[in-house]
């Protein structure tokens, strides 16, 4: 990360990441197919996390619900007490394109596996794959949020009022208590 601010991403090597942790290419390799996937480690854990949550999760709640709650439990697991790392990471990928459109992938992967869980709960389609996806856009748009803002909400937080937000908008009835 350090580099990547110093350096900027496009001017940063490979060779430059693995000596500065004081590691070989090959080792860096064996843990990173690219130099992009150093801001994407720990995306298969957190997809690993929001699925066993979205498993776990209460017979009879609502799909919308079940998702806020994986989000909200991931926010807190993940990213509570890195936000400037956080931050830093995001300054990093809001400027590159080539980041930005993998960072889309990343999170259109774990709209798709959040679905597939929600389908093994029992919940069809289309709504499987709508609360899927609107929970995972109310994710991205909290942590934009919690990144970019001045505020002391935490993103669990975010996503919880984002989720308000969705229902206030689509004229939802408010969550169940």
């Amino acid at each position: 990360m350090e580099l990547y601010v110093e350096r900027g991403f496009e001017r940063t090597t490979v060779a430059e990441i693995a000596q500065r942790a004081g590691l070989t290419e090959r080792t860096f390799f064996r843990h990173f197919a690219d130099k992009r996937e150093v801001l994407f480690a720990g995306a298969g854990a957190l997809q690993e996390l929001l699925v066993s949550q979205v498993d776990a999760a209460p017979d009879g709640r609502p799909p919308m619900e079940v998702v806020a709650d994986a989000l909200a439990a991931a926010a807190e697991a993940f990213f509570e007490g890195h936000r400037p790392q956080s931050r830093q990471r995001q300054h990093i990928i809001d400027a590159n394109a080539d980041l930005q459109e993998r960072e889309l992938i990343k999170l259109a992967s774990l709209a798709n596996a959040v679905a597939d869980a929600l389908r093994r709960r029992g919940v069809g389609d289309p709504g499987a794959g709508l609360a899927a996806e609107a929970g995972i856009a109310v994710f991205k748009i909290a942590f934009q949020d919690w990144v970019h803002g001045t505020g002391t909400a935490s993103l669990a937080e975010g996503i919880r009022a984002g989720v308000d937000a969705l229902r206030l908008v689509t004229g939802a009835e408010p969550a169940p208590t």
